[in-house]
């Protein structure tokens, strides 16, 4: 179960930076506190 876990949140992680780079911005801002916190508010 915890390996499920694992593979989500590293797929979660390798999406979005693939989606930050077809985007123009780097995919390292991925990893950013700012980053995770505008995708919390805009799922609020």
């Amino acid at each position: 179960m915890l390996l499920v876990f694992v593979l989500i949140i590293i797929a979660l992680l390798v999406g979005q930076m693939i989606g930050f780079a077809i985007g123009g911005q780097n995919p390292f801002a991925v990893f950013l506190p700012s980053t995770w916190s505008h995708i919390i508010n805009f799922l609020q």
